[in-house]
């Protein structure tokens, strides 16, 4: 009976062992809505606001693994704390921050922000499933306004196309207008006056012999 047990209890353990080892962390940013969803193989799944790059600073799309932990991180570059920091692309990285009150909007130079409690619960995590058991995908596009902005270049350029038209047109009626119903008398006067003699020289008065 105990060499019952004894092999049960191993067994366990070794279900245990394989559980642990095939336990992943799926962490999937929807940066249109602004919203990080986690999963992991052993049954943990939550869902947080975030704040990704803002205008001029886009989160980069694409599926990475974390390439490193930083627990307490201070970026120099942009002169703020990254609390909890899961590294995935060069400088780009999920972390806690403390402006919390921007999270559901794009608001960062890049990075991944969440609440620091959030931040510091994924941090645990990844490091409990290690970089080769998680996977981090973001995808979408923030809503910054770029397609408005095209919309608007593509009606002025219309409305410069337009403007050229017009244009063209004034300047077609102006012609016409010249080369009018005027322009036609004084032409078949002109065809009609008598041949000039010879040997004249110069110009030719209108009044005379044969202008009538």
């Amino acid at each position: 009976m105990s060499r019952l047990l004894g092999i049960l209890a191993f067994l366990c353990a070794s279900f245990a062992g394989l559980a642990s080892a095939q336990a992943k962390l799926d962490v999937r940013v929807d940066i249109a809505n602004q919203r990080m969803s986690v999963a992991t193989s052993d049954g943990e799944t939550y869902n947080w606001a975030i704040s990704s790059g803002r205008k001029g600073f886009r989160s980069p799309n694409g599926v990475y693994r974390p390439t490193r932990l930083e627990r307490s991180w201070y970026s120099r570059k942009y002169g703020g704390a990254m609390p909890y920091s899961v590294f995935f692309r060069g400088g780009y990285a999920i972390h806690g921050t403390t402006a919390v009150g921007a999270l559901g909007r794009p608001a960062s130079h890049g990075c991944i922000r969440l609440h620091p409690a959030n931040a510091a619960k994924l941090f645990a995590l990844v490091k409990k499933h290690g970089a080769g058991g998680t996977r981090i995908a973001l995808n979408g596009a923030a809503t910054d306004n770029l397609s408005r902005f095209a919309k608007a270049s593509s009606g002025s350029k219309h409305k410069i196309a337009k403007a050229k038209i017009k244009t063209q047109k004034a300047v077609l009626t102006a012609k016409q207008q010249r080369q009018g119903p005027a322009w036609g008398e004084a032409r078949e006067q002109m065809l009609l006056r008598p041949a000039m003699p010879a040997g004249a020289i110069g110009f030719q008065p209108l009044s005379g012999p044969g202008w009538r």
